[in-house]
């Protein structure tokens, strides 16, 4: 129990650093394949801290409470996480906080704001699925819902899930916001919609939810070590490799891929959870039973 909390305060705290770290590796990994020279990897900093100082333009009275319960509830999700608690009751976190983040741009009146909220529901309704059967997956491959006694676990949840985790992967894309299914909103300038469900946040309301973003990735990568972890040390190093792997070929689909239709991306993440998603649990169920 000692452990687990020191594990959850340790995401807590270096989470957002390591988020935002990452944030800048994109942008310049990012501007090398477009032939730039590209920012500092610690830009997303300064960019975070000019927020923080800067006054907030509040379209409404809700609008901050729910842009600062996102953030609350997306750092309880990744202590919940790295805590070892139980993936389903994580998951379920996520959504609430993704919820909250809804009624942030919601309740204004910006056409924008609203249309990338109206997009961002349609993106819980594309993953959501994906992301439940994932949570079924560890527990029928491992008997446990808990994330303390999978990471423990004899074998890596991959070798029973590959299904999943490929599905995984495809919905990801859509979590990290990246093209082609970057349709809510975009850490780039290249949004159609302005900056969709951000549009109408400044100062520290941006702030907060750009740190929540960071906290978020970091969350999300570690559900990919999830699958690689195990009881033994050299799975750990494994793991690593595996989400540098994994975050890099998600940069790379961002910058090779123009954003579609938010039909297409929804058929096509249900067709993924149908393929592999579900097809994986059948197996689970009656092969490897």
């Amino acid at each position: 129990m000692i452990t687990q909390i020191i594990c959850a305060l340790l995401y807590v705290i270096i989470a957002p650093f390591l988020g935002g770290l990452l944030a800048g590796i994109d942008r310049k990994i990012t501007a090398r394949m477009q032939g730039r020279i590209g920012p500092s990897i610690f830009q997303p900093f300064y960019d975070v801290a000019k927020l923080l100082n800067k006054q907030i333009m509040k379209i409404n009275n809700m609008q901050y409470p729910f842009a600062l319960c996102f953030l609350i509830f997306v750092v309880i999700t990744g202590a919940l996480f790295f805590g070892g608690a139980d993936i389903l009751l994580v998951f379920f976190t996520l959504t609430t906080a993704a919820l909250f983040f809804i009624l942030e741009a919601a309740t204004t009146n910006s056409p924008f704001s609203v249309m990338g909220s109206e997009r961002e529901i349609i993106q819980m309704l594309a993953y959501e699925p994906m992301m439940l059967l994932v949570a079924v997956g560890f527990y029928m491959a491992n008997g446990t819902f808990s994330v303390a006694e999978i990471i423990n676990a004899e074998y890596s949840s991959i070798l029973r899930m590959p299904g999943l985790f490929i599905g995984f992967l495809y919905i990801l894309t859509i979590k990290l916001r990246k093209s082609p299914f970057d349709l809510s909103t975009s850490h780039h300038a290249h949004q159609e919609v302005v900056k969709g469900i951000t549009t109408e946040l400044s100062g520290r309301m941006f702030a907060f939810v750009e740190i929540a973003h960071w906290y978020e990735n970091v969350f999300l990568l570690g559900v990919i070590g999830l699958f690689i972890i195990n009881a033994s040390w050299w799975s750990i190093p494994l793991a690593l490799v595996v989400i540098a792997l994994c975050y890099f070929m998600e940069i790379l689909i961002d910058n090779c891929s123009a954003r579609v239709k938010w039909n297409l991306m929804f058929r096509s993440a249900w067709l993924v959870t149908l393929i592999f998603g579900v097809a994986n649990i059948i197996i689970l169920q009656y092969v490897l039973k």
